[in-house]
């Protein structure tokens, strides 16, 4: 029981951040595609580069992730 106890919150921490990370992949996912295609194969970072270079031109949603999560 005590193990059970234990392992529904590591369970729920998990899922809250697999959550999270797909809210922003959807927020970003037109941005990414309509602004950094280019970058699409070089990995997560130099598309986060390029999502902060083009940080004037992203939509509402997109920005607001990215400053939730201090990019």
């Amino acid at each position: 029981m005590n193990r059970i106890l234990v392992v529904i919150p590591l369970v729920m921490t998990m899922a809250s951040a697999a959550s999270a990370q797909q809210v922003g992949h959807d927020a970003c996912s037109r941005d990414v595609s309509r602004l950094c295609r280019a970058h699409m194969g070089e990995g997560d970072q130099a598309v986060l580069a390029c999502l902060q270079q083009n940080r004037s031109r992203l939509s509402k949603a997109c920005d607001k992730v990215l400053t939730e999560h201090g990019q």
